[in-house]
């Protein structure tokens, strides 16, 4: 089984992309505080995994790249869910769902006003998300700064505000499960049964592969490929965050590096950390031992996307490491099967088009 696996750096020059409502510390009533986390280090902003799967989730819903297919969402009271039907709508294929109808009188009246046509349920489904994504953590401490401003357009005293904001780069995880993929079981066990009866009729009319032996529906690898593809491309041209109107922050990555690999740890982490200033620094190092540990169950190249403008000397730090070129460096370990390097979003694009060469088939077997 393979998994994609890489790190993301977004950089946050004057930020506050994830809000964590009022701040009880300080004195005005109307003050907002970003996501932080406070350590004996320091104070780190922070963005939450939830919010950053919500902005690429609707990125793909906006721009529709491959002609993404969203599922549609319906509502009892307070429980709101997908259609959870992954066969149809690729997100409730690569994000995961929970569907629980509630038993109750009022839940089931509540489902009676329901317009929209969603596959009807005969039991309770949910799925495990192929897609896993980290916190997005600041590389170094930073302590955000209280921004104070009026409302003052109206006769008497002007309405202040405040809220706080960052300058920092941001660094995440991301894995995506090539198996899971297009994959459906119908295992009972929480996260495993995906597809109940009247999904299950549905796949056999669809002529999906049956692998019995694994309780599972797939995919024809083509449509598999086409929704990985997708999700590569939306997250190339990801954007959201909160306060745009008045930081309008470029969520972007600035720097990915990705590999396929045979198994779900991420052996990537420790290659980019911080400099003394909070800036990222390239760990030739940690470069080197994780090539010379993991060789055997890398199956792709090494992918490198950076922005340039973006830390240059380290960007061409990292790239004369990887030509055997970086002077007072004892010469890299081999990377099995070389690397790509060049803008984050063109190396993704690069990515998605090596999903669908056929010489790379085995990455979704």
């Amino acid at each position: 089984m393979s998994f994609l696996t890489g790190i993301i750096l977004l950089d946050a020059p004057a930020s506050a992309l994830n809000n964590a409502g009022a701040n009880r510390s300080s004195e005005n009533e109307n003050a907002v505080a970003t996501k932080t986390v406070t350590t004996k280090e320091g104070t780190f902003p922070y963005v939450s995994a939830q919010s950053v799967r919500y902005w690429l989730r609707s990125t793909l819903e906006r721009e529709t790249p491959n002609g993404w297919k969203t599922a549609p969402i319906d509502r009892e009271g307070k429980i709101a869910y997908t259609d959870g039907n992954p066969l149809r709508w690729w997100d409730d294929d690569l994000f995961g769902y929970m569907r629980a109808p509630g038993k109750s009188e009022a839940a089931k009246a509540s489902r009676a006003q329901l317009t929209s046509a969603l596959t009807p349920v005969s039991t309770t489904i949910t799925r495990v998300s192929p897609l896993r994504v980290s916190t997005f953590m600041s590389l170094a401490p930073t302590r955000p700064t209280d921004d104070f401003g009026t409302m003052s357009r109206h006769e008497g005293n002007p309405v202040p505000h405040e809220h706080q904001f960052y300058r920092t780069v941001l660094k995440g995880m991301v894995s995506l499960d090539l198996g899971a993929a297009g994959t459906f079981s119908y295992i009972e066990r929480t996260g495993y049964l995906n597809l109940d009866d009247n999904r299950r009729k549905e796949a056999e009319a669809s002529g999906l592969q049956h692998l019995k032996e694994e309780k599972s529906y797939r995919l024809s690898h083509e449509e598999r490929q086409n929704r990985v593809a997708a999700l590569l491309e939306g997250l190339a041209i990801m954007s959201g965050g909160a306060k745009q109107a008045l930081h309008y922050t470029d969520v972007t990555p600035a720097i990915v590096l990705a590999l396929v690999t045979k198994g779900g740890n991420n052996p990537l982490q420790y290659v980019i950390g911080p400099d003394r200033n909070g800036l990222p620094q390239v760990n030739a190092g940690a470069l080197s031992q994780m090539i010379e540990a993991w060789s055997d169950q890398i199956e792709s190249p090494l992918y490198v996307g950076w922005v340039e403008g973006f830390q240059d000397s380290q960007r061409q730090y990292l790239e004369n490491l990887l030509n055997g070129r970086a002077e007072g460096v004892e010469k890299l370990p081999a990377l099995p099967h070389g690397f790509e390097m060049g803008h984050p979003r063109l190396v993704l694009q690069r990515i998605a088009r090596d999903f669908q060469d056929a010489a790379n088939s085995g990455w979704l077997a």
